[in-house]
């Protein structure tokens, strides 16, 4: 559900009150912490993946299909992680999925004007 004009010109004053009174705070909630969080969060299933080689290998020597198998899977989940995890980190420089959303006025614009048009279309016909 969007966000109202008024919602969201409040939270603009409410984000460049932030800014004012502690801008070093504000930096960090930004996106670092996001971008730090995707990070380990990539090479902890790195780690993972590694670890699930580890348990493959095992079962292979010990002749345990079961363990092979666990290790397979352990691989597989830790690879979809990672690549996930990668994909939503933002890049350098490159502001939050969040902030993005919120200023997403030119979307509504659009919006506005399908239903404009929508409108005329149907007062025209004489619906």
């Amino acid at each position: 559900m969007p966000l109202s004009e008024h919602e969201q010109r409040m939270l603009e004053q409410m984000e460049r009150a932030l800014y004012a009174e502690d801008p070093k705070f504000a930096s960090a909630l930004e996106g670092n912490g996001l971008r730090t969080y995707t990070r380990r969060r990539v090479y902890q299933a790195v780690a993972g993946f590694l670890a699930g080689i580890a348990l493959l290998m095992a079962g292979m020597v010990a002749q345990l299909i079961w363990v092979s198998v666990v290790g397979f899977l352990v691989m597989l989940g830790c690879a979809v992680l990672a690549v996930t995890g990668w994909r939503k980190a933002p890049k350098p420089g490159e502001q939050p999925q969040g902030a993005a959303r919120r200023q997403a006025r030119p979307k509504r614009s659009m919006m506005d004007r399908i239903e404009q048009r929508w409108q005329r279309r149907r007062d025209e016909q004489g619906h």
